[in-house]
């Protein structure tokens, strides 16, 4: 029986093979077999614009974003200090004055 890597998110052994993809039975994270070879691969996160994000930066909002669940808006031009790149659809984690803990995509940045 061949040996197949942990976990990368959780650490469990029982991983298993679906077709090309490795899966983890106690948490569903899936990743490639190539990914596994290559431990060096990091998401990169790019701003509207192609230049890219890291942990800390200042960003710049380009487009009215209404908040879900609230009646008030993201304006444009409003300036997000100390982002947190994080994995998901919304890939970026932050504190924005007057609305609290938020998440964004990077599409709707610009790096300031």
């Amino acid at each position: 029986m061949s040996s197949l890597p942990n976990c990368p998110k959780c650490g469990s052994v029982y991983t298993y093979e679906d077709g090309l993809m490795l899966v983890c039975p106690e948490c569903a994270h899936e990743w490639s077999a190539e990914s596994e070879n290559d431990p060096v691969a990091e998401k990169i996160v790019k701003d509207a614009h192609g230049k890219v994000l890291s942990d800390g930066d200042t960003v710049t909002i380009i487009k009215d974003l209404k908040v879900k669940g609230s009646s008030s808006t993201l304006k444009i031009g409003t300036k997000v200090k100390n982002i947190r790149l994080v994995d998901g659809d919304h890939n970026i984690d932050c504190k924005i004055d007057g609305f609290g803990a938020m998440k964004l995509k990077s599409e709707f940045v610009k790096k300031s």
